[in-house]
């Protein structure tokens, strides 16, 4: 069954969920209305004793391209304290996946990119298209690392790996991410939808309160963390906004050309 759509998200319910992304336009880029309705979704996830794993998508050629450029422009007119407020709030609705009780799929496809890709990094599991293009950019348009970034990557691929994606802000492919460990697998994106449904269906046709009980211990060590890392990621993105060089990145993007930073 498809709930009433929402210009943001769209979920579909049953013994299988799907929770779509829907700004194909933008590439799915994430803004305030859409982590609002993120949180009503996973809550009527929670609240469906009927769902046994849920998958999450992203409609048209991206999975998510990050966060939306006017929430950074917007951000210019407020305070580093009132960014830094936002940035918590913002950041916690979309990781409030983490504690969904069913097990969580992400299907990546097109650009998964900055917060986007760290929304599939909270993920219980992760699978990939080849020609999909992963990236923690942050630093490419003069802002740090949010949303549990500098934790959750770590955690799939290490520390070493982990610093190559975030103080680069260099991209991969899907194949790439699974040889890191990034993604539990990369296939051709002919094979995606159907890798994901088979994995779901093993998940929806185990013990249903054994999986999630066992999703629960694997998060136990990780959310405190997660929380820690929401606090200091916010307070260091408010600073970054309040940079030149920010700035420099949104004019750039918006005459499509590389941003010229200045260190300010």
């Amino acid at each position: 069954m498809t709930e009433p759509s929402t210009q943001t998200i769209r979920l579909e319910k049953g013994r299988i969920a799907t929770l779509w992304l829907c700004r194909p336009d933008r590439l799915n880029a994430m803004n305030l209305q859409m982590s609002e309705e993120v949180v009503e979704a996973l809550g009527a996830v929670d609240a469906d004793e009927d769902v046994r794993a849920l998958l999450v998508r992203g409609e048209g050629r991206s999975f998510s391209s990050g966060g939306d450029f006017e929430l950074i422009e917007a951000a210019a007119s407020r305070t580093q304290e009132e960014n830094r407020a936002a940035m918590v709030q913002f950041y916690g609705r979309f990781l409030s996946i983490l504690r969904v009780k069913v097990p969580t799929i992400a299907v990546l496809h097109g650009p998964a990119i900055g917060a986007g890709l760290c929304f599939a990094a909270a993920c219980d599991l992760r699978y990939a298209a080849h020609d999909a293009r992963l990236g923690a950019s942050f630093v490419r348009i003069g802002l740090h690392p949010g949303m549990a970034a500098t934790v959750l990557l770590p955690r799939l691929v290490g520390a070493a790996r982990a610093a190559e994606l975030l103080l680069t802000g260099a991209s991969i492919t899907g194949e790439e991410a699974e040889a890191i460990g990034l993604v539990n697998r990369s296939v051709p994106a002919a094979e995606l939808d159907a890798l994901a449904a088979a994995t779901a269906e093993r998940i929806a046709s185990a013990g249903p309160i054994a999986v999630v009980r066992c999703k629960e211990t694997l998060l136990h060590s990780l959310l405190p963390q997660i929380e820690d890392a929401i606090l200091r990621e916010a307070r260091e993105q408010a600073a970054t906004f309040a940079s030149q060089d920010l700035l420099e990145a949104a004019r750039a993007f918006r005459e499509s050309r590389a941003p010229r930073f200045s260190g300010r």
